[in-house]
């Protein structure tokens, strides 16, 4: 009896979600083709082994009901859909693809970058490739994490949505182009009132995709100026509670710069230390 394994390089969902965040990166730093964007096509398209897995993982994903006996099932239909996939092709494909990425990215890099509901996905990972020699406890932890997933916040109505996959290859170069643009336009504007470090922050945090190591320095580089800032301000405040809270604000900064990962809630805690600035600076004006 042995441990069901999780690989990350070898996992469909992980692999589309950081690949389709790199077009996001792309875009955003204005370049006209993105090879992630290439990968998608050559990799996911209609009738791709990896198209069909990746059906499999975003319909687990996705759906969502109110019961577990029916959440169970969802479970069981897509590990049976999984077994009529080509598993040897399957597997060439992922080589293949992975070896792409390789070629294009720096493999360390591509894949530290962080991945929304890893825990779900690598469960989904483990139920599909589990064997009857592999370990039975953790088959059935795997598939309670996945009911768990399902049937959290489940609505009350049917939600049924097209897959990503679906959406993204089925269009031609000039939609996707346009597509790109109003993302980027809505970006511009939902941001609009930010002043520009916060804006700076905000694009890095996507844009860094496949670069965690630089976007922790800029998290810490940040971290050191704004202390060095709340440390002058609180030079030129006088209400004592106000001090106080620039003291314990300059002691939870240190905090940022800890850990290898940017998490979230860092990148959170750090915009709202620039709009303390931006308002202690205006008080003592």
């Amino acid at each position: 009896m042995k441990k069901i394994k999780h690989s990350k390089y070898k996992n469909t969902g992980i692999l589309f979600e950081l690949l389709v965040r790199q077009i996001t990166s792309d875009t955003l730093n204005n370049v006209s083709e993105s090879q992630a964007g290439t990968l998608i096509r050559k990799y996911f398209h209609k009738t791709s082994p990896l198209s069909k897995e990746l059906a499999l993982y975003q319909t687990i994903m996705k759906e969502k009901f109110n019961t577990e006996s029916k959440a169970g099932s969802l479970v069981e239909a897509c590990i049976s859909a999984r077994t009529k996939i080509n598993i040897k092709t399957l597997a060439r494909e992922k080589y293949n693809l992975i070896s792409d990425i390789k070629n294009t990215w720096n493999i360390d890099d591509f894949f530290s970058s962080r991945v929304s509901n890893y825990k779900v996905l690598a469960s989904i990972y483990k139920v599909f490739e589990y064997k009857v020699e592999d370990n039975p406890k953790m088959l059935v932890d795997s598939k309670y994490t996945l009911l768990e997933h399902i049937t959290f916040n489940a609505p009350k109505g049917d939600n049924s949505t097209a897959t990503i996959v679906d959406s993204f290859t089925n269009e031609d170069k000039d939609i996707r182009n346009l597509a790109y643009r109003l993302m980027l336009e809505k970006f511009n504007t939902k941001y609009s009132k930010l002043d520009a470090r916060q804006r700076n922050l905000l694009k890095k945090y996507i844009t860094e995709v496949s670069n965690t190591t630089d976007m922790k320095k800029y998290i810490t580089s940040e971290s050191i100026k704004l202390t060095k800032e709340l440390h002058t301000l609180n030079k030129s405040v006088t209400d004592k509670s106000t001090k106080i809270k620039i003291t314990e604000s300059v002691n939870l900064l240190s905090e940022l710069t800890k850990g290898k990962v940017v998490k979230d809630e860092e990148v959170l805690a750090l915009m709202k230390y620039y709009e303390l600035t931006k308002e202690l600076k205006k008080a003592v004006q």
